[in-house]
């Protein structure tokens, strides 16, 4: 896996670049298939693409569909045919007598019918990359574990999704009455060897993502926990107040 990291941590325009262009759908074949397996075993890959999937999305909200109506096709056919396009109007006239029949090149029409395959297949193409484009940006990123935290009583009180390593998203599930000169604080032990690791401050009555120093890939039974501390988080870097919650992470099934 090191080796597909190493294939395109090079590329030109370095890793953010390549996360934007392969979230727009616009890389080859090859080159997407080395992101991918970036993103599942690479904690800094996800983070780009992730990044770049909150970035494009207001633009994929913006889009909205367009009815080409008659118009469309019309103009592109006097095009084609070397004729400035009309607008198509419905004009209501008293009968007159048919007129002669204007005989009509079959090659002009074999043409015709060839160029207008080839609009209806370009217009599909871009119908199926927009598409694509508004599915990568607007899916959620899944979470690589989910922990719930339950008090002394065992009652639901955090949800914690953690994305990999380096962003969770924190959900309380009850509320908090915090003095002013305190502050909840977010714990999780990666291993004994690390200790107990601060994810970041919660905001009462808020649902937070978090976004801290890079850890270990996150496991199944790992811990996390929350914990009172003075205004501002602990000062010595580890839990130092009374723990308010606790539970073990589960990979999502």
């Amino acid at each position: 896996m090191s080796d597909v990291i190493t294939d395109i941590d090079g590329y030109p325009g370095g890793r953010d670049a390549l996360a934007d262009q392969y979230v727009l759908g616009i890389l080859d074949e090859a080159t997407s298939e080395l992101v991918a397996t970036a993103v599942e075993v690479d904690p800094d890959w996800r983070h780009a693409v992730v990044a770049s999937q909150e970035r494009f999305l207001p633009l994929a909200l913006t889009a909205e569909p367009l009815d080409l109506g008659p118009e469309f096709w019309a103009g592109i056919e006097a095009r084609l045919n070397g004729e400035q396009p009309t607008r198509v109007r419905k004009i209501t006239t008293a009968p007159i007598s048919a007129p002669s029949s204007v005989p009509t090149s079959a090659n002009d029409n074999a043409q015709t019918a060839i160029w207008r395959r080839r609009a209806i297949a370009a217009s599909v193409a871009c119908l199926l990359a927009v598409g694509g484009l508004f599915w990568s940006v607007s899916r959620t990123p899944e979470p690589t574990v989910i922990a719930i935290l339950l008090n002394d009583s065992n009652e639901p009180q955090v949800m914690i999704e953690d994305f990999g390593g380096e962003t969770a998203r924190v959900t309380l599930l009850t509320d908090y009455d915090v003095p002013a000169d305190r502050s909840i604080q977010v714990w999780t032990l990666p291993n004994r060897e690390m200790g107990p690791t601060s994810l970041g401050l919660l905001t009462p009555g808020e649902t937070v993502t978090l976004d801290f120093a890079k850890l270990p890939m996150p496991l199944e039974q790992q811990l996390y926990e929350i914990t009172l501390e003075q205004q501002g988080g602990s000062p010595t870097g580890r839990p130092t107040g009374p723990i308010l919650a606790k539970g073990f992470a589960k990979r999502p099934r």
